[in-house]
Parts: C-alpha cells; structure tokens; sequence
C-alpha cells in the first residue's frame, strides 16, 4: 500500500454483508476548518448495519461507493488551514459527519468542531464506543426528556450500547432509573446505577409501572407502544429505535416541508397513541457535537461514568464484528481495531 493510500470498509451498494468491502482507497486530505486523523479504533452502532441495508435512505442517500462508520478514535495526523484548537498527536474522537461518515479506515477527515481531546485515562479502543452513543444518551435524556434531580425515567433495553450510557448519565443528573434486561444483562445494569431492573423474560413492565416523568427508548416496535401507558399525562418518550414524526426532520435533520410530511405521515399510528395518553413523542437523530463531546470526557475522568465495551475486532474481521452487533447479543458497545497497538 502506498502513503497515498488506505485500507477502508467501502459500501458498494445497499444489501447484507457482502455490500460492504474492505478495499484500497485514496487517503483524505484535510481541507480549511478540517482534521485529518490516523484512526486507531472505530465504534459499531445499529445505524451502521441500517445505512447498510439501506434503511435509511429517505433521511441520507449516501452517492456510492462511500467509506462507512460513524465513530472513531485516534491521533491528529495534520490539519487543514484555520484550524487552531488542535496539535498534530493530540488523541482525538469524535462522531463523523452523518452525511460523510469515514470513520472505518486507516484514515479520516472531519470538521475541527466534531472533535474533542480523548480522556486521558481511557484507550483508543475504549474511547471509539464513546461518541455516538454517549451523546445520543446526553441528547436525549438532558436536552429533550430535561432529566434532573428526582425526576423517575425508564431507560428499557439498558445493557446495550447507548442504554449503558443513559443508565449512567440519568444518574448522574439526579434520576430514579427503571429499566429493562435479561438475566444475563441485570448484573450489569445493577452495577451502572440502576434502581429498578425488571427481566422482559419473565415479567412485563408495562404491568410494573406508573406514573414515570420520562421514557426513552431503544427497543422501538411493542416496547415503545406499551411505554406510553407508564408515563404521566404531560410526561414524554423520547425515542431511537421508533418512527421519525415531523420534528425529526425540521430540528434534527433539517430538512423540508416534503419529509415532514413523509414522517407526519409515517408517525401518525404512534402519535395517535401518545395523544390517548396524553404524553409527547419525540425520535431523536443525535447530532455531532466536540463540545458536548468534550463534556462526557470530563466526566469519563471524573469517573462519573464509564465506557462498557462488549468486544474489540481487528479490521480483518469486520464483517463478523457487524454480525455479532446483529445479533443483538452485544452488552455494551461493539468496536473495531483499526492500528494494532490501540489500547494504548
């Protein structure tokens, strides 16, 4: 391979497994206000596997081929003109530009302002699970469920990769957390702060619970419909696994009158339910965000919360690192050595 080359996991087209290749690729290169970063390690998400499959093709249409993957850690290699928060070694994550991605590659290139310095405490490995979930968690429970001290939300599916996030995080911010978990998972959940864990094997919540100020989901399907009849009239459900309803495209995505209406539309079986409860639905696109970012490294150092990795791949075995995530089986993040020596 040449220096002006990369070793990349390219999407060729929308499908399974195979549509997506590892391949020699041209190596980015920096332009004015951007980064270029010597990946170390990169983060699997469901959002990975979707845009494979093309799931999510009405809400970003990637041209192909593209380099895949949302997340990475690693050090700054150069950076391009105007760029001054940032050294060449400096050690980095970030989440990547939801219409670029690139995080999947030896290599990558995004904007100064999606990045932040990694806690020092942590490895390269450890800190390429951080940035997608992590801030999809602190959106979603600080900016738009406004969890504070005594609020009760209910976090169901909380041993997977944002779920361990959200657990820690509604602590932190003074909640009473309720969630859901298999047997092999209550350990886990437990041990992150969780005051109420109820087994979906053996029992139902929805048969549990009262009166919570807030949910977020991460299930979607049943487990979102039932959650509405657990939340207080005025309460909220926040959501990342459901349907997109017409605020999605407007605050997250920005997009225009003709969305809002695909998702006004493609949301009004799950609205109607919210209404009959008098309860607020929201799903929630995360959005980049170094500051942000920033803020949960602090709090990485402070101990307050901890990164919960599940397994590390090399990127030789990238496709069984998406089959795995698939599976569902992962308790805690899924990620990808990109440069042997990451756990430095």
């Amino acid at each position: 391979m040449s220096s002006t080359t990369m070793q990349a996991l390219v999407l060729t087209r929308y499908g399974g497994p195979d549509a997506a290749q590892l391949r020699d690729v041209p190596r980015p290169r920096p332009a004015r206000g951007e980064v270029l970063v010597r990946v170390h390690a990169a983060g699997l998400n469901p959002v990975d596997y979707k845009t494979r499959e093309g799931m999510l093709k009405v809400v970003q249409r990637y041209p192909l081929p593209i380099v895949m993957g949302n997340e990475l850690a690693g050090v700054v290699e150069a950076l391009g003109e105007g760029v001054t928060a940032f050294a060449p070694g400096n050690r980095v994550f970030a989440r990547m530009p939801k219409e670029a991605m690139g995080g999947l590659a030896e290599y990558a290139v995004l904007p100064e302002t999606f990045l932040a310095k990694m806690p020092a405490s942590i490895d390269f490995c450890t800190a390429a699970g951080v940035p997608l979930a992590g801030l999809t968690a602190m959106q979603a429970l600080r900016d738009e469920l406004h969890v504070g001290q005594g609020s009760r939300v209910f976090i169901p599916g909380g041993a997977g990769g944002v779920g361990t996030f959200a657990i820690q995080l509604a602590k932190w911010l003074g909640a009473e957390v309720t969630t859901t978990a298999s047997s092999r998972g209550r350990a886990l959940v437990e041990e992150l702060g969780a005051d109420v864990v109820i087994d979906y094997t053996k029992g139902r919540f929805e048969e549990h619970l009262r009166d919570m100020d807030g949910v977020f989901d991460l299930i979607g399907g049943e487990t979102l419909v039932k959650s509405f009849g657990v939340v207080k009239r005025g309460g909220k459900v926040v959501s990342v696994a459901g349907m997109p309803e017409p605020e999605t495209a407007r605050k997250d995505l920005g997009r225009g009158p003709f969305l809002r209406m695909l998702f006004w539309l493609a949301s009004y079986r799950i609205r109607a339910v919210a209404r009959k409860h008098g309860v607020s639905y929201r799903y929630l696109f995360m959005h980049p965000d170094g500051s942000e970012l920033a803020e949960l490294a602090g709090l990485i150092e402070a101990k307050a919360i901890r990164p919960v990795i599940d397994r590390v791949f090399p990127l030789k075995d990238v496709a069984d690192a998406f089959a795995y995530l698939e599976s569902g089986r992962a308790k805690g993040k899924v990620v990808v050595e990109i440069a042997s020596g990451s756990v430095l």
